[in-house]
């Protein structure tokens, strides 16, 4: 098997860097197990580890600092048949340690080699998460205030199937990373070495000062203690093949004739608990059976069942290019919270829009067309202004019909609800 490294993009480190003979191990390893290009794909992280995605020829992805194991494992469970390899640094490691332990808890069959030099080498020297405490690093004290991370004593019971040990300066480093890569589950490589261009300028660090400290650290060279669970990818598939298959979109076909085709924006203005999202999908829906695009976006804050409550919806004959409101065609005002949301847009108002204000709801001084509803003395529940309100715009033909409006109500909602639903437009209309 020839080499897969780049020729048109060789391996460039500092000099006696140790990341240089990584790449070569790992070249030998993958020369090893016969596998070419097209079935290697390398995700690496920010540093000097990020560099090995371009010193391949294979397929690569070079993502954040310390998310190159999120990006593998979606690479890994749409493509099972590739062998994914992740490189990454300590700093890597110390960024995105949460994404390590969902790493370990999967078992997912993916390769992480940590290439460990012991401090954030591209960005000046400073501590990562696995400086020693007595180091000096251009951070200053920092790395006296905690201790270490020991990975494989973390990923192992973590529940990382392979955890191992090395020295860059091992002779059988390509051996032990072909058996990492060769492992069905997730295998962790923390490989040590020496960043001459940072770390040893203030340190003393020399490989048998590295094979000593290996030597002084618990046993990890393999399968781990903790028994992986399968092998996620594997696993996912056995349930999923289980299962029903997911039914494609519902199509909506075009039945009616809308009352415009240009572009319409409309807002409505609620509160927590009228339902104004649903009635923003229900207008969308109305739109579309009448052959209209139509976009939304709903603003609410994070407590949900309070507070203000907007949905903003375009609907278009042509294609909606930007989904912003300038100058709304509609108004639905049903709350204060909502109202006061969007005061400086109904300041601003111009071009005399229709706005239908629920009664005891306060609005700005505007520019506009203004119908009030009074649905508290029509016995109409607060939780139903929302489809009441847009009951009254299909009855003034502006933006929908009554048609469109029932009909998404048949696509939206099922038997009891839908049956209620209508009854309520009936009667809105009724008067």
């Amino acid at each position: 098997m020839n080499s897969l490294l780049n020729s048109e993009r060789p391996p460039v480190f500092c000099p006696g860097c140790s990341h240089d003979r990584v790449t070569q191990a790992l070249d030998q390893a993958l020369q090893s197990m016969n596998l070419s290009g097209n079935r290697v794909a390398i995700v690496s992280d920010i540093g000097c580890s990020g560099l090995f995605d371009t010193f391949f020829n294979t397929h690569a992805l070079h993502g954040l600092h310390g998310r190159a194991l999120t990006y593998a494992t979606g690479l890994k469970m749409a493509r099972p048949e590739l062998h994914v390899i992740v490189t990454m640094g300590d700093g890597g490691l110390g960024i995105g340690g949460a994404h390590l332990l969902a790493a370990c808890r999967r078992n997912l069959d993916l390769t992480l080699l940590v290439l460990n030099n012991f401090n954030y080498g591209m960005t000046g020297g400073q501590c990562s998460a696995t400086t020693p405490p007595e180091a000096q690093v251009s951070s200053g004290f920092l790395n006296r205030l905690e201790n270490p991370i020991d990975v494989c004593r973390i990923a192992g019971p973590a529940g990382a199937g392979y955890v191992t040990r090395v020295s860059t300066y091992q002779k059988d480093l390509p051996a032990r990373l072909e058996k990492a890569m060769a492992f069905d589950g997730f295998s962790l490589v923390d490989i040590w070495g020496m960043c001459p261009g940072r770390y040893t300028r203030r340190n003393k660090l020399t490989p048998g000062a590295i094979e000593d400290a290996l030597g002084a650290l618990p046993p990890a060279d393999g399968p781990a203690d903790a028994g992986a669970g399968k092998e996620y990818g594997r696993h996912y598939r056995e349930i999923a093949a289980g299962m029903k298959p997911v039914p494609p979109p519902a199509k909506i076909e075009a039945q009616f004739t809308p009352p415009r085709t240009e572009r319409q924006e409309i807002v409505i203005l609620g509160r927590a608990g009228q339902r104004i999202i649903t009635a923003g999908e229900l207008l969308g829906l109305a739109g579309i059976t009448a052959g209209l695009r139509a976009t939304q976006k709903n603003d609410y804050p994070v407590t949900v069942l309070r507070g203000h409550s907007v949905s903003e919806l375009v609907l278009s004959g042509q294609p909606i290019g930007y989904t912003g409101i300038g100058q709304p065609d509609v108004i639905i005002a049903l709350a204060d919270e909502g109202v006061a949301r969007r005061k400086k847009m109904l300041e601003g108002l111009t071009g005399n829009p229709l706005i239908i204000r629920a009664s005891g709801v306060e609005l700005p001084p505007c520019d506009a067309q203004i119908t009030e509803a009074d649905f508290r003395a029509r016995k109409i529940r607060s939780s139903d202004w929302a489809l009441a309100a847009l009951a009254l715009l299909a009855g003034h033909g502006r933006i929908i019909t009554t048609e469109m409006l029932k009909a998404a109500l048949g696509i939206r909602f099922k038997t009891a609800v839908r049956d209620t639903a209508l009854e309520l437009v009936d009667r809105v209309q009724a008067g």
